[in-house]
């Protein structure tokens, strides 16, 4: 049966839920309370503006024909000057397949658009970067790959969004085998760099280091393995990675060849079972898989503990739960303290990224990319305030400055 949309906004009535169409009719009627969701999307949330005045025929001459034809004659000679004379050096592909929609799973491309439009605006509310909104009626991993490639002389930088697992690692790792800008999949590395930033801020509140730490994830899909990765670069001492099986380990049969990866450069303790048991003396708990973690094997953890419970809406942990045994806890959820909220670091990272025209993004943009958002923290670091807000101005100038410095220091800036 098909899901029933309930009264949305009413340009007439925004209280009743009427519509009425040109001709002064009645489209839709309902006493349910109005929806402010339905208002806040009605038409969509973006549209596309001119930077450039057209107010007469010289103002038209100059931005179409015939003033245009030498800006093209110009680029088709030197193309290296269409990041100049273009927007490509400013505008973001936010490109999904419909697969893996936020918590809602396989929805398809037309229903992920308020999604992408979202991510869309939040790119240029935080970063100052135009992004354009692409959904793929398509979920073959190859076919995906071939359609961004074939757009991408349009754009400056591929935000990969809610594509599901394994097949977004290939579609990411073959972008950026063949394009020669940044290709970035937020699920994965975004999420990396917030839950980096947050834990090395509450390893210094509780005096520790990264590589006095043992951690467990809950979740082995795009965001668990790219966050154990991550981990391991920056240096945190061992981290152990749990399916719906249990622990990803050398001695399963059953893992899938991206498991079987994680398998090899994970678990240097040798743990097997369950998520539960391997959360016995463990110093971090990070979750991104939803479920619930009992009680009990929270309080099993190591002294001043770290619980990152992050499924939306419902954390693995209730922050109330976690509380009682952790030293730090943080969530996805923006009412509790300490949100682990990918806002904060794909808008910088892609800035700084297109401000240095960075062939693409590696992983020391990224580890500078989490130690930029961790240092906004500064002095002001406290048990529930291991990450800023959002709404920090000073987060997404510090992690462009430093996403644009990396990508110089590492060699991908080509300005």
């Amino acid at each position: 049966m098909a899901a029933e949309i309930v009264n949305p906004r009413s340009d007439s009535d925004t209280r009743t839920g009427t519509d009425t169409d040109a001709d002064g009719g009645t489209q839709h009627a309902s006493d349910e309370p109005f929806d402010p969701a339905f208002a806040l999307h009605r038409g969509g949330k973006m549209a596309v503006q001119a930077t450039v005045p057209v107010r007469d025929k010289d103002d038209l001459s100059l931005a179409y024909t015939p003033g245009v034809a030498k800006v093209c004659s110009a680029i088709a000679e030197q193309p290296e000057l269409v990041h100049d004379y273009t927007w490509k050096s400013q505008v973001v592909a936010v490109v999904t397949d419909g697969t893996a929609v936020l918590g809602l799973g396989d929805i398809g491309p037309e229903a992920s658009l308020p999604v992408m439009e979202g991510k869309a605006i939040l790119f240029k509310q935080f970063g100052g970067v135009d992004a354009v909104p692409i959904a793929l009626a398509t979920t073959d991993a190859d076919e995906i790959v071939d359609t961004v490639v074939r757009l991408a002389p349009s754009f400056g930088g591929v935000n990969l969004e809610d594509i599901s697992a394994p097949r977004c690692f290939e579609i990411e790792r073959k972008l950026q085998e063949r394009l020669d800008i940044p290709v970035f999949h937020d699920d994965q590395h975004g999420t990396a760099i917030v839950t980096l930033a947050a834990l090395r801020n509450a390893a210094k509140l509780t005096g520790r280091t990264l590589g006095d730490l043992r951690a467990v994830i809950s979740g082995a899909g795009a965001a668990g393995a790219a966050i154990a990765r991550f981990l391991l670069e920056a240096g945190i001492g061992d981290v152990a990675v749990s399916d719906r099986k249990g622990i990803v380990s050398r001695d399963r049969d059953d893992l899938t060849p991206v498991k079987r990866e994680l398998a090899e450069i994970t678990n240097k303790a040798g743990l097997s079972g369950s998520l539960e048991s391997a959360l016995a003396g463990a110093d971090v708990f990070i979750g991104v898989s939803g479920g619930t973690v009992p009680e009990p094997a929270v309080a099993s953890m190591a002294p001043d503990a770290f619980v990152f419970a992050m499924a939306n809406p419902n954390p693995e942990v209730h922050p109330d739960i976690a509380h009682k045994y952790a030293a730090v806890v943080a969530t996805g959820r923006s009412d509790f303290p300490n949100q682990i909220n990918n806002v904060l670091a794909f808008p910088g990272i892609f800035a700084g990224a297109l401000q240095v025209r960075a062939s693409r993004i590696t992983e020391g943009m990224k580890i500078a990319a989490a130690n930029a958002l961790a240092d906004v923290v500064g002095e002001q670091l406290a048990a529930d305030y291991v990450i800023p807000s959002p709404f920090d101005e000073r987060v997404a100038p510090a992690v462009t400055a430093a996403v644009a410095a990396a990508a110089r220091a590492e060699g991908v800036a080509r300005r």
